[in-house]
């Protein structure tokens, strides 16, 4: 009995170690599991937004796009009249317009 307990007491032990310690002897070497890596952000460019009552357009990467479409990896969630409220790869961005250079009047 005394026996028996101890290696019940045994099995649990190994049983409660990480797996992930282990490894196969048999596997060649350079066959680890790949490192998966966040994909840096991509440049976006949102080139124009038509907001209207009916209508609301965000024009990006020059695809028109209302908001629930998507194309390339981008989806429109929400239009507002100065940003969009994108996601890129299922990560939420904002996009704003670039700000226009000021422009002097000539005599």
């Amino acid at each position: 009995m005394r026996l028996a307990g101890s290696l019940i007491a045994i099995i649990v032990l190994f049983a409660s170690m990480p797996v992930a310690a282990l490894q196969d002897p048999t596997r060649p070497p350079g066959t680890e599991a790949p490192v998966i890596r966040s994909q840096p952000v991509r440049p976006l460019s949102l080139d124009s937004i038509v907001y209207g009552q009916d209508r609301k357009v965000a024009v990006i990467e020059g695809e028109a796009l209302r908001e629930g479409q998507g194309a390339n990896g981008i989806r429109v969630r929400k239009i507002h009249q100065d940003r969009v409220e994108v996601l890129d790869r299922g990560s939420p961005r904002i996009l704003y317009l670039d700000k226009l250079p000021q422009v002097r009047g000539t005599q």
